[in-house]
């Protein structure tokens, strides 16, 4: 697997090995040994989650606070999006920053998001299939929010004249001055 970094301490782009002929593809999607000496220590997976979405809707920016902070490794096996990670870790000296990646079932990468950050993405295609494993299950009081659209963050969506489409909580969900944070 090829591992590319982001300009942020953390989140990776994960290319995995694919080996295609006339007859498709193969390629291991997931080994727990190679996962651990990308990120340089181990990671213990508890929930996969799979979503389908339209071209246009746009979920997140979503992350849970300790004690139930997650880590995603995540993926889309049909369709494109574009993936971003925030860092919320108060400490951090790329606080508030931003990294972004297409993935799409064509180009089978995986963008890990360490717990800290924030996560969202956009649906560029008709529909895209999103599938991700976490490292913590789904805890709803510690769920939170920040608005896709902070201007302080300003992440550069491509939405090239698409009025995303939006759940009711990233709405009204905070900018990063009100936002709950990571220590």
């Amino acid at each position: 697997m090829n591992i590319l970094r982001t300009e942020l301490d953390g989140p990776l782009i994960l290319e995995p090995k694919v080996f295609g002929d006339a007859r498709g593809f193969f390629m291991e999607s997931w080994n727990q040994r190679g996962f651990d000496a990308a990120v340089g220590h181990p990671v213990t997976f508890v929930q996969d989650n799979h979503s389908r979405s339209a071209r246009g809707v746009l979920r997140g920016l979503h992350y849970q606070l300790p004690p139930h902070a997650q880590g995603k490794l995540v993926r889309c096996t049909q369709g494109l999006v574009y993936d971003v990670a925030v860092d919320l870790r108060a400490s951090s000296p790329t606080f508030g920053r931003w990294a972004g990646v297409e993935l799409s079932g064509e180009n089978h990468r995986q963008f890990w998001i360490p717990p800290g950050f924030a996560h969202g993405f956009l649906v560029l295609s008709e529909s895209a299939d999103f599938l991700y494993k976490t490292t913590a299950f789904y805890d709803q009081p510690s769920e939170a929010a920040l608005r896709w659209d902070d201007p302080s963050v300003a992440i550069t969506w491509p939405l090239d004249g698409i009025e995303p489409l939006l759940s009711g909580k990233d709405v009204v969900a905070p900018l990063l001055a009100d936002a709950r944070r990571f220590d």
